[in-house]
């Protein structure tokens, strides 16, 4: 018998998991609910990306390494897709870049995060996205959701046509 091949996971994969999973945790219960790894129409992919209370769509972009935060020169595209951008970061990271001019603190929110919990830092200010842009985003973004609940609830989904 053949079985399927486990993925593998690496570590800093499983670090931004958990870091997913804790920021979920803090946004439920503030009223935020959020998909992992939303494609967007400039072909990029936020790593959470939701809709909370007063319908404006927020976004977070995960890191959990030195590198990759630092290294990370496509994240200001995610701005024209949100009201908030929020970064996401691994509790074991050195926050004291987040205050410099090139990651755009006036702009951008700061949360901080580990598999259980997190805790929002700075507080994202509402960027202002144009409604259309933010109606188009939301219904994106409900299809998406409404997707993978039929997609994951039928293992034997085929596209039926």
């Amino acid at each position: 018998m053949n079985l399927p091949a486990t993925p593998t996971v690496s570590a800093e994969e499983r670090a931004a998991l958990a870091v997913a999973r804790g920021i979920c945790r803090l946004f439920a219960r503030n009223d935020i609910w959020c998909l992992p790894e939303m494609p967007l129409r400039s072909n990029r992919r936020a790593d959470l990306m939701g809709i909370d209370a007063k319908g404006r769509v927020v976004i977070v972009e995960i890191k959990v390494s030195k590198a990759d935060l630092m290294g990370d020169g496509k994240w200001t595209d995610y701005l024209d897709h949100c009201d908030r951008f929020y970064w996401g970061l691994a509790h074991h990271l050195d926050r004291a870049c987040m205050e410099t001019p090139a990651f755009l603190p006036e702009r951008c929110g700061l949360i901080v995060a580990d598999g259980y919990d997190a805790e929002i830092v700075r507080q994202a200010p509402d960027l202002g996205l144009n409604a259309a842009r933010r109606k188009a985003e939301i219904e994106r973004l409900a299809r998406t959701s409404l997707r993978r609940q039929v997609v994951g609830s039928d293992p034997q989904w085929s596209g039926w046509g």
